[in-house]
């Protein structure tokens, strides 16, 4: 477990090459579960397309004619072919279209997500003194994160000097890219390796404050 009053900070060479000190920012923050999951909760379910459709008994296409008599047939009652209870009926109560998005208030949702970056200082960061490649090349970039030791679900956090980069991580699997300003609760929680740019690291602490 990394001491947060000393974090390393990894050179190009995968070795330490300065310290940080994260206990007065957002790596310190306290972790509260239940705003976390609502924030969860609220980003997911937003991103819900909420297109289920079925069609009722009204809106079924045939059925206007009484199919049989009303009495003396033996059989009951029916006063349509598209009854619920018909074969090729309409459907009682099924989904329509509708929005699941909710909201949280902007001071909660910060307080999460502050809570979602505590939860990684440690083991789950990695933070970079730059990131520079030999070649802009998507194997290149594989073998950078090997060896700064961020493997399976990787969250890279890069300045805008680095645009470059979201293209090469298009192209890797476990992999997403995104700035400091674009941080959000559901894939800081989902990454297994948060890395950072130094850069990005002061930035971060300036923005989630």
């Amino acid at each position: 477990m990394q001491s947060i009053d000393a974090f390393p900070v990894i050179g190009q060479d995968a070795r330490p090459v300065d310290k940080v000190d994260l206990t007065n920012g957002v790596f310190s923050s306290t972790v509260n579960p239940s705003l976390v999951h609502r924030a969860v909760v609220m980003q997911r379910s937003s991103k819900r397309q909420g297109t289920a459709s079925t069609i009722g008994r009204g809106e079924v296409r045939g059925g206007g004619k009484k199919p049989w008599k009303q009495k003396h047939t033996g059989r009951a009652r029916s006063g349509s072919s598209r009854s619920p209870i018909w074969r090729g009926g309409g459907t009682v109560f099924g989904p329509q279209p509708r929005s699941y998005g909710s909201t949280l208030p902007k001071k909660m949702y910060r307080a999460a997500l502050r809570g979602a970056l505590a939860s990684k200082a440690g083991d789950g960061l990695v933070v970079l003194d730059d990131l520079a490649l030999p070649e802009m090349k998507t194997r290149e970039l594989v073998k950078f994160l090997l060896n700064v030791g961020a493997s399976g679900k990787v969250l890279l956090v890069i300045h805008d000097g680095l645009a470059d980069f979201f293209r090469l991580g298009k192209n890797v699997k476990n992999l997403k890219v995104l700035h400091g300003k674009d941080l959000n609760v559901y894939d800081v929680l989902w990454c297994e390796k948060l890395v950072v740019t130094r850069v990005e690291l002061e930035r971060i602490q300036e923005i989630w404050v």
